[in-house]
């Protein structure tokens, strides 16, 4: 591991050419190893991904979103899977990133056509606890997901987001 990673125009552009390249739509670059504390990175999302909604619930992990390019917006969702609050972040502000809290239902929508965000959450990683996905959203694999993002799209639209 490097011991200086610098933020780069060359970095984020293969970060973005993987994302382009990736079933799911996005791709992330880590700075961290998975063992570490403290986890940072690159997430790429292209428009249409989907991000299941989940929280980092057990263990509790805070997390932070730095929107370098592009716009998304980040969505919090109740117990139930209605939404709570719509927060539009961009690289040109006002709101530039969100930090939230252990235990938050949330996900996000990729507003324009890439999104590159900064994002440092508690560690380590263990794929095996680190997401608790929300029961009442489809499985990223699943064809309903494109109701889900078309609905959470009209949801965005409006002037308040």
């Amino acid at each position: 591991m490097e011991k200086v990673s610098l933020i780069s125009r060359d970095l984020i552009d293969g970060v973005i050419q993987k994302a382009d390249e990736s079933p799911r739509k996005r791709m992330n670059h880590n700075f961290h190893q998975l063992e570490e504390t403290y986890q940072r990175f690159l997430n790429v999302l292209c428009k249409g991904t989907y991000v299941r909604p989940h929280r980092h619930l057990d263990p509790p992990k805070a997390e932070t979103f730095l929107v370098l390019e592009g716009e998304l917006v980040f969505i919090e969702f109740d117990d139930f899977g209605n939404i709570l609050n719509k927060y539009r972040l961009k690289s040109g502000g006002p709101n530039f990133g969100i930090d939230i809290q252990p235990g938050v239902w949330h996900s996000l929508v990729c507003v324009s056509e890439k999104a590159v965000c900064f994002e440092g959450k508690h560690g380590p990683y263990n794929p095996a606890n680190d997401k608790d996905f929300a029961s009442w959203a489809p499985d990223e694999k699943s064809p309903e997901k494109e109701e889900v993002l078309r609905r959470w799209s009209e949801a965005i639209s409006d002037p308040e987001t």
